[in-house]
């Protein structure tokens, strides 16, 4: 594969490779494998495709039984027992 690049591309990989005591082919190579073995290989999901498998997921997180109250998600009840303990 021959690629050309322009100028202002061409000039960073170089003095990149020489720095690293590289040739300019041996630079790229890496940094493309580099680039190449980081993206995901399975297609981009649409945006419905994703909240589809998001609400499967959450549902596989349900708790059977009432949601908690205010009272039991709230500062008080949480640090009741360390208030207690000073008192």
């Amino acid at each position: 594969m021959t690629v050309t690049l322009k100028q202002h591309l061409e000039e960073e990989p170089t003095a990149r490779a020489q720095v690293e005591g590289l040739t300019t082919e041996e630079f790229v190579n890496r940094e493309l494998e580099k680039l190449v073995v980081s993206q995901p290989t399975e297609p981009k999901l649409s945006p419905e495709e994703r909240a589809s498998l998001f609400l499967e997921w959450t549902e596989t997180h349900a708790v059977d039984g009432p949601p908690l109250s205010d009272y039991a998600v709230s500062r008080e009840s949480i640090y009741q027992e360390r208030e207690d303990a000073q008192l």
